[in-house]
This record gives C-alpha cells, structure tokens and sequence, in this order.
C-alpha cells in the first residue's frame, strides 16, 4: 500500500456512532413504568367505582362492584409485572439512570402503596363496617399506616442501595441476594391477590361475618406494614439465572408457573405471594431459634 492511500486513509472522517440507537434504549424500561403507573391510576379509579356502588346495595350493582374490584387487584398484578420487567431491561441494556431509579419509586407508591390501600377500604372493612364506627375508624387508619410504612420502605430501600456503607447507627445493610424488609410489590400484591381469589365485598357477608372478616382482615394491613418497616429479611431472586444450568432450571420453573397462573389464577396467586410473605418470617423465627440453643 502506498503512502498516499495510507494518508487518505488517516484522514478520512470516522463513521458517526449510532447514538439514536442508543438513546432509545433508554425508553423502554420508562416505558414500562409508565405502564406500571397507569396500572396504579386504573386499580384506584376502579376500586372508587366499585366503592361507589355499593351504596344502591342490590345483587346487580354488587356484582358490578365486585367486578371492578376484581379489575383493580388484576391491574395491581399486572402492575407487578411491568415493575419486574422495568428494572430488570434497564440493568440488561445498561440503560439505569437515577431519574429512572427515582420514577420507578413513585410509580410504588401509588401502584403498590395507594392503590391497594383504597382497595383494601373499598371492598374490606370500609364497606362492612358501620361509617364512623370506632372499628371502622381503626380500618381507616391501617390503611394509612400501610400506606406510610410501604412509602417509607421505597425510601429506606433508596437509601440502601445508593450508600450502602453510609448507614445510620442500627440500620442493617443489604446485599444481592436479600431483601431487608418485606418488599412493597409483596405486601401489595398479597391484598390484590386476596381481592382476586373472593371478589365479593365484605358486606355481602352479613353483618356477623362481614365484621369478623374485617377484623382479620385489619389485622393482616397491620401485619404487612410491620414487615415492611422491619429488618426481617426476604429472599430477593436477583442471583437466580446466574449461570448456564440455574438459568434452564429457572426457565422451566417460570413456564410452569405462569401455565398454572394462566389456568388457576384464583388460588396460585395467592398461595405463591402468602407463601413467599411467610417465608422471612419463618426464616427469622427459625434464625432466632438458633440463636437460643447455641448460647
């Protein structure tokens, strides 16, 4: 080769990299938040609808109610889904920004915060229970507390994950593989999976039955929320998939499950989310039973 085409070379004008490609990586995990606020907006406008007609008090506009509270916790579901996914396309395309980081929080909040604490009211307590009644004043307010505890977990988890070294006093780190605190799209998706499996509002129970079903039911709100704000920790998933057999495995596992949600969506929803709620506290009972015999 010459030294004039060797010049020619060296002076002619790079390619201009395909920054359009990449930039529009970055829309798809926003995308997909999107999707999971707008599931958030429809659970609530639902769940008020349905709430709304349960004050004609006949079997059409009960089973109109009990419809749309079923719509509600399957938004929620789906809701779970899209925020899965969001955080997951993002690290995969390395397309993690802290604005995205920031947006997928409030999208929680109202999604897996907001929307199940109306929803929980609407169809639990707040319509079997007399209004201004002392028990149904406490419903009011458990539905708040799991609305703050779920909110302050989003902000603990934040902190966590961007100064995990930089803790306050007490506070306990976290790692990959766990969770510290019961996740919010958990305790958020155990209320939707519960509307999901009986539909029918409380008060179509009687007044016996309707305020012994609220009373429990109370007393789950008040059990998620404490494990929310707790240093229980649950299992996260982020290391499954990691190599070449585990991924095969999990591939199989995730296409059994999703058949079965598919044809038995009542019941596998609500078995895996309880059991997955149970698991950390039976972990941390059974860590604690340890700790007694050994000393």
């Amino acid at each position: 080769m010459s030294a004039t085409s060797l010049q020619a070379e060296e002076t002619q004008p790079a390619r201009p990299e395909r920054k359009g490609l990449r930039k529009g990586l970055y829309l798809i995990p926003s995308a997909f938040t999107a999707a999971n606020i707008g599931m958030g907006y429809f659970a609530v406008m639902s769940a008020l609808r349905g709430f709304q007609l349960l004050q004609g008090g006949t079997d059409i506009e009960l089973n109109r109610a009990a419809l749309l509270f079923d719509s509600a916790a399957h938004a929620i579901g789906w809701a779970w889904v899209f925020d899965t996914l969001d955080g997951r396309i993002a690290r995969l395309t390395k397309t993690t920004t802290e604005i995205g980081v920031q947006l997928d929080s409030l999208a929680d909040v109202l999604t897996f915060g907001i929307a199940p604490a109306v929803l929980v009211y609407a169809w639990g307590f707040g319509s079997a229970l007399a209004d201004g009644s002392a028990a149904h004043k406490l419903g009011w307010f458990l539905s708040f507390m799991f609305l703050i505890c779920g909110a302050f977990r989003l902000a603990r988890f934040n902190v966590q994950a961007t100064r995990p070294r930089v803790l306050a006093e007490g506070a306990a780190k976290v790692d990959k593989k766990n969770f510290v605190g019961l996740p919010i799209p958990m305790a958020g998706g155990l209320i939707a999976a519960l509307v999901h499996f009986a539909p029918q509002p409380l008060s179509r129970y009687g007044p016996e039955l309707g305020a012994l079903y609220s009373g429990l039911l109370m007393g789950l709100v008040a059990l998620l929320a404490a494990l929310m704000v707790s240093t229980v920790r649950y299992t996260s998933f982020k290391t499954v998939g990691a190599d070449g057999r585990s991924t095969r495995i999990a591939i199989l596992v995730i296409a059994a499950i999703g058949m079965l949600v598919w044809l038995y969506s009542r019941y596998v929803v609500l078995a895996l989310v309880s059991l997955y709620v149970l698991h950390g506290i039976v972990l941390r009972l059974a860590s604690l039973f340890r700790t007694t015999r050994t000393k």
